[in-house]
């Protein structure tokens, strides 16, 4: 088995994990790249990934916040994470997609991130080390090629103050 897959693949493993919770146990997280940093975010706390839509930009508003945007008649705020977590906005691009964090939040936000890098497996990862690589990182784990990934805690971040204040 490959350690990632595509987002078609991504996308069919979701919809199986809607109808059979069960299917979630060969993969729980998806991978996805920001600016050279690799994070891995629980499938439990996604709802959808989904190319980069048109946004309504929201005047006077930190750069980072890129606007607001409508999925299928809901209102989604939209966060830069390159641009929240290292001050360096994402270019977007043909691979750029909008993750939208799971309902149970409540809070109905997006992160644009650079790329999906796919599917893995809790057995594919070794932690490696604590949370303070980054605010919003429960743990710092390696994969099976010894690349370095932070692991996003979405509870974290919503929390944070930073990110609940987007007015300039």
């Amino acid at each position: 088995m490959t350690a990632s897959t595509s987002l078609r693949d991504y996308q069919r493993t979701l919809s199986a994990r809607l109808v059979n919770p069960d299917a979630a146990q060969s993969a729980s997280k998806l991978g996805v790249l920001v600016g050279s940093t690799r994070w891995l975010v629980d499938l439990a706390d996604t709802a959808e990934v989904i190319p980069a839509p048109t946004l309504a930009q929201v005047p006077l508003t930190r750069n980072w916040f890129l606007g607001v945007t409508s999925v299928r008649g809901n209102l989604y705020s939209v966060v830069d994470f390159r641009g929240f977590t290292e001050g360096i906005a994402t270019l977007p691009g043909e691979h750029s997609r909008l993750l939208l964090l799971a309902d149970k939040y409540r809070i109905f936000s997006g992160l644009l991130v650079d790329r999906i890098l796919g599917l893995y497996r809790d057995d594919q990862l070794q932690s490696v080390g604590g949370d303070d690589a980054s605010p919003w990182a429960d743990a710092q784990v390696i994969d099976e090629r010894s690349q370095p990934w932070l692991h996003l805690g979405v509870r974290r971040l919503i929390a944070h103050h930073d990110f609940l204040q987007v007015g300039a």
